[in-house]
């Protein structure tokens, strides 16, 4: 379930950083990242996909945005939200999902990284698989029930510290048997929501945590002008903007996308996925 944007506050002081809270063609196209995830969320080779190294306190590094120096590259990201007891909704005819965005980033030929929950990849497997097998975009972790990692998270049920880990693995586990054949290994808290314990608990998955500094206001919301603008106003080389792939919860942001593409390249934006912009932060480490 997605919830009216709102501002998050993140328990761990020590990670914390501004969040807002989601829930439950002009200029040369840009061209697809040229690497292929790592087959396991836990792989850090280095020749895998980049991911950024556990804290001193070995927890989960989280992830807000890329280096503001480097140029202009902004990474737009969606999260395909699905909560484990929706099948009901999904069944009596609700869409989860949302075709007509994914065909328009094809079009536009915008890479992107989509944040998506086990039980979404469950309920629409053909459209993970083809997401999750073009090069264009990376799938990413979102978890497998979308419950929340900490309490009080825009009233969606908790999951439990002993079994945060394993929510994440089934989640793989979903990717795999949808057909995705390369997850990467980055999640996104459901709701934004963490704190230290999740952070120890996600540990020996292997993941880096990744948040955003752009909120798109796309939940719930119909009108696309005004999604746009919030994004255009917000974004500074290197952002990470936050978006939906869920039709039902977020009907204006495909309308949103073919606005913001267009008038970010003509201010000399190009667009990238999240390993591209981790990989350019852990050049710098």
């Amino acid at each position: 379930m997605i919830r009216r944007v709102r501002p998050v506050r993140v328990r761990d002081a020590a990670a914390a950083c501004a969040l807002g809270a989601v829930l439950t063609a002009c200029g040369a196209p840009d061209a697809p990242h040229a690497v292929r995830p790592a087959p396991s969320a836990a792989s850090a080779a280095p020749s895998g996909p980049p991911t950024l190294a556990p804290g001193p306190t070995g927890l989960t590094p989280v992830f807000k945005n890329g280096p503001r120096t480097q140029g202009r590259t902004v990474a737009l990201t969606f999260d395909a939200d699905m909560t484990a007891d929706q099948g009901a909704r999904a069944a009596a005819g609700e869409r989860f999902d949302n075709p007509e965005l994914i065909a328009t980033l094809r079009t536009l030929k915008v890479p992107a990284t989509v944040f998506m929950t086990g039980r979404w990849a469950d309920e629409y497997p053909a459209q993970a698989r083809s997401i999750g097998r073009d090069p264009l975009f990376e799938i990413a972790n979102h978890s497998y029930s979308h419950y929340s990692f900490t309490g009080n998270c825009y009233g969606l049920p908790t999951v439990s510290a002993d079994r945060m880990r394993s929510d994440v693995e089934r989640a793989y586990a979903a990717f795999r048997k949808a057909g995705v054949p390369d997850a990467m290994p980055y999640f996104r808290f459901p709701g934004g929501c963490y704190d230290r314990q999740a952070l120890k608990a996600l540990a020996a998955t292997g993941v880096t945590a990744v948040q955003w500094d752009v909120v798109s206001g796309d939940a719930f919301a119909t009108d696309a002008d005004a999604v746009a603008r919030q994004v255009l106003e917000g974004v500074r080389p290197g952002s990470v903007v936050v978006m939906h792939c869920t039709r039902s919860a977020a009907p204006a942001t495909e309308r949103a996308v073919r606005q913001i593409v267009p008038e970010l390249r003509k201010q000399g934006y190009r667009f990238v996925k999240v390993s591209q912009l981790i990989g350019a932060t852990r050049g710098r480490q």
